[in-house]
């Protein structure tokens, strides 16, 4: 497993690879989206607030369950709730904050443009030649 932190408007956002795939600390993800001095109080609240994420802590919904990693802190080595991008994402739409709006945009942009993909494949072959030019593939 490879821990790394990025940051995200100078704010550090712990991140673990665990196969093959992203977990993002939570608490780090809502104290860069709402400025709480209290994220893990912060996240209680919403919670309480969105049954959907409470039943995905709890192991239930239909998200992947919230996944304990151990990472390097100011107290020492400690245990730390992660998800998955999935379920990063999920938090953000629940985010009541102007920080989290342009992720939820992002969001919304996405999946129209999915959308129209499934009604039109053509939109996706050509969105994914633009992608491959892009990154500089012939």
């Amino acid at each position: 497993m490879m821990n790394e932190i990025i940051l995200f408007e100078e704010k550090t956002v712990r991140r673990a690879m665990l196969h093959d795939e992203w977990w993002f600390v939570i608490s780090d993800i809502v104290a860069v989206l709402t400025d709480s001095v209290n994220p893990q109080d912060y996240l209680k609240k919403l919670r309480k607030r969105d049954e959907s994420l409470s039943d995905a802590f709890k192991g239930g919904g239909q998200l992947v369950p919230p996944l304990g990693i151990e990472f390097d802190t100011a107290g020492g080595r400690q245990m730390m709730q992660c998800w998955n991008t999935m379920g990063v994402l999920r938090l953000i739409q629940s985010i009541p904050s102007p920080k989290a709006e342009p992720f939820k945009r992002w969001l919304a942009k996405v999946g129209f443009e999915r959308l129209e993909e499934i009604e039109n494949p053509e939109l996706g072959a050509k969105r994914m030649r633009e992608i491959y030019k892009q990154k500089g593939y012939s």
